[in-house]
Parts: structure tokens; C-alpha cells; sequence
């Protein structure tokens, strides 16, 4: 067994869940009021890609269309070995998630100045990829500083 295999299995059992992207800009970039857990509606070229652990939320956010929230501008590229029935890798995808939780987000999405940012992708203990999705009201520059000086000081007291 390859080193990389041996450690993803390990991460699957400690947690039940293996990472495949992460948005790391976006907790610095917003601060994360709430957060939602989505399926995610994904072709079978996609969920290959994904497995192999490659997607970019990097420009990605969530956006209502009629009753139905899709997740737009994430990247997933194409599957190398796939043939004409490959994906668009900057396709709209659908989240799913229950009626509650789909009104409360659409209020929260309303409210002037929230957004809805997608912060990780990740294949449940079940197998089935789900999307975090995190309500967030952007941070002005100096309020980025302030949070940075804030984790400098706690690191600097927890290692001194």
C-alpha cells in the first residue's frame, strides 16, 4: 500500500469523513456566522475527480436559483480518462439540503451583507460528497489585522 493511501485510510477512520478541498481564504475573508452541511448533486467524471482529491473553491459561492441552491464557479477539473461524457469542470451544481434549512439560508442570504461561501468539500462516513456551507458577513482589511494579531498572540501565549 502506497504512503498516500495508507494515510487517507487513516484519516477516513479517525474522523469518518475524507477531505478532498478546503476554501482556506474564506475564514479570513468572511467571518462565518453559520454554517450548513449539503449534498451535492455530481456527475460520475466528478465524483472520480473529486476522489482523487482535486477541486478549487477558491472563487466558488452559493446562490439561489427559484426554490433551488447551486453551488457556482467551483472547479473541478476534467477526469483524464473520461471520453465524450466528460463534465463542464465550471458547472453550476445543486446542493441539496431540507426545506428548513433551504428557508433559513435564503433568509440569512437575503440579509444585506451576509454571503453564502462554500468552505469545504468532503466525502462523508457514508461515501456521499457534502459541501460546508458557511453564512458570512465580509471583513474590512483592518479587521483581517485585527484577527491575525489576535491568532499571533494566542499562539505566542500557548507556546510561551
Amino acid at each position: 500500500m502506497s504512503k498516500s493511501a495508507s494515510s487517507k485510510s487513516n484519516q477516513k477512520a479517525k474522523s469518518g469523513e475524507v477531505k478532498v478541498g478546503e476554501n482556506r481564504k474564506a475564514r479570513h475573508e468572511y467571518e462565518i456566522l453559520d454554517t450548513f452541511e449539503a449534498g451535492m448533486v455530481l456527475r460520475g467524471t466528478e465524483v472520480k475527480v473529486l476522489r482523487q482529491g482535486q477541486i478549487s473553491l477558491a472563487e466558488a459561492y452559493a446562490r439561489f436559483k427559484g426554490e433551488e441552491l447551486f453551488l457556482i464557479n467551483s472547479n473541478i477539473p476534467q477526469y483524464s480518462h473520461g471520453n465524450l461524457e466528460n463534465h463542464e469542470p465550471k458547472r453550476w451544481r445543486k446542493l441539496l439540503l431540507k426545506k428548513k434549512e433551504l428557508e433559513k439560508l435564503r433568509e440569512q442570504a437575503n440579509v444585506k451583507g451576509l454571503t453564502l461561501v462554500p468552505l469545504r468539500v468532503y466525502f462523508a462516513a457514508k461515501g456521499y460528497a457534502k459541501c460546508l456551507i458557511g453564512v458570512g458577513r465580509g471583513r474590512k482589511t483592518h479587521d483581517k489585522r485585527q484577527v491575525l494579531k489576535e491568532k499571533d498572540l494566542k499562539r505566542e501565549m500557548r507556546l510561551g
